[in-house]
């Protein structure tokens, strides 16, 4: 296949691979086809169905490199659903009565885009391939290759989405400043609540990477610097069985001893109860473009505070959200190295006429390849019969259990 034009965009929220896959790809396409024109669209579908483009020129690409020393994405993100009509409008995206993909697609036919490149979930990717469909049923041959991004590490069937193993580094780095916080109060309860809607992904690593860091620490318990006032007391997943009462019994024990309770909280634990809570009121919880309930405005650190302040006799409560600080971070060397494998073979494939999600494939023997759109989905659970996390549970000391699924 003859490629002469490349087009690049990042969606959805951040994770710490953007800037490093975008640099990456530039690097790629420099090194094997230097003559290949590329592009970016800005802020994602938004800039697609805008028309607002970057073109890379000559000093992005002797520079593409110094891309891989930030987080965030150059190109910028957005939240845009090709095929939420009502939400497009409504953001002067599309007019009434046009259809988003219809307008997209003529976008990319009108910059003469061969191969676009999507980085971005299930969503973002799942997008481009009805894009891709679209324009191959009206003569216009496109090839879409997406890269995996995704802090919740949930993309089925990816063993591994870029970014999310630094997104659990980092949070890990910022519970060990939180943390410290358990000595401004006598009884404190802190709440370190880490993004995930409906995998507990991120919650469950970076608490083993918090412990990890635990384990090597050298403590002076003759003046209050005690370890047991410095670990995790609490996990809580989406994938876990909710029982405050027992929890709260098991707390106000490690309260006594300790003179505080520090908890990590997957923000999507618990979402049942608080909507059914806020249903119970007459409320309905707001949701996205997507259809998913806006997890800021339930506030799930809050409520579990509201659960457990009385019954562990907290005299104060700190709730913290690491979610920004993780997910803009630049990528760590290990996801740095899933990267450029990753980078290298989407454009291998797009050079190649191909089409696909790169990824390791966990239903073909986690081989990394292209994998077919139509496999692709989110919200991939978290398994927590995995023996590292049954490790790390069994070092709190809480009992697990599989929710129960509707």
């Amino acid at each position: 296949m003859t490629v002469k034009r490349v087009a690049l965009l990042t969606a959805g929220g951040y994770a710490p691979c953007l800037s490093s896959a975008v640099g990456g790809l530039i690097e790629r396409y420099n090194e094997l086809v230097p003559d290949v024109e590329i592009i970016a669209y800005k802020h994602g579908y938004w800039g697609l169905l805008s028309g607002e483009k970057i073109v890379v020129d000559d000093e992005v690409r002797a520079k593409a490199g110094l891309l891989h020393n930030y987080g965030g994405s150059p190109i910028g993100n957005s939240r845009v659903k090709l095929t939420n009509t009502a939400d497009l409008v409504e953001r002067g995206l599309i007019k009434e009565g046009e259809n988003a993909l219809e307008v997209a697609a003529n976008r990319l036919k009108q910059d003469g885009v061969d191969v676009l490149h999507t980085i971005g979930g299930d969503d973002t990717n799942t997008t481009a391939a009805d894009l891709a469909k679209y324009l191959h049923e009206n003569d216009y041959d496109l090839h879409v290759v997406g890269l995996p991004k995704t802090i919740d590490n949930d993309i089925v069937p990816i063993r591994q989405s870029l970014g999310a193993k630094t997104a659990a580094e980092q949070t890990s780095v910022f519970a060990q400043n939180i943390i410290a916080e358990h000595g401004s109060n006598p009884r404190m309860l802190i709440i370190h609540e880490i993004m995930g809607r409906a995998c507990g992904y991120l919650t469950a690593q970076a608490a083993e990477y918090y412990q990890q860091w635990h384990a090597q620490q050298e403590w002076l318990p003759a003046i209050g610097h005690k370890a047991e006032r410095w670990d995790v007391h609490a996990v809580f997943l989406p994938e876990m069985k909710l029982d405050i009462d027992a929890e709260a019994e098991r707390l106000k024990k490690v309260m006594d001893e300790t003179g505080c309770v520090n908890i990590f909280l997957s923000e999507g634990a618990g979402i049942p109860e608080i909507i059914a809570e806020m249903q119970s009121r007459g409320e309905e919880p707001e949701k996205d473009p997507f259809g998913h309930v806006k997890i800021d405005k339930i506030n799930p650190g809050q409520w579990f505070a509201g659960q457990f302040a009385e019954k562990l006799g907290a005299e104060k409560v700190m709730v913290q959200k690491s979610g920004y600080f993780s997910r803009s971070a630049k990528a760590n060397a290990e996801d740095l190295r899933l990267i450029k494998s990753m980078t290298d073979l989407a454009v291998q494939v797009s050079l190649e006429g191909g089409s696909g999600v790169i990824g390791h494939d966990e239903e073909q023997g986690n081989v990394l390849r292209a994998i077919e759109f139509d496999r692709i989905a989110g919200h991939k659970s978290f398994d927590i019969s995995q023996q590292w996390f049954t490790d790390v549970m069994d070092r709190i000391g809480q009992k697990v259990a599989p929710a129960e699924k509707d």
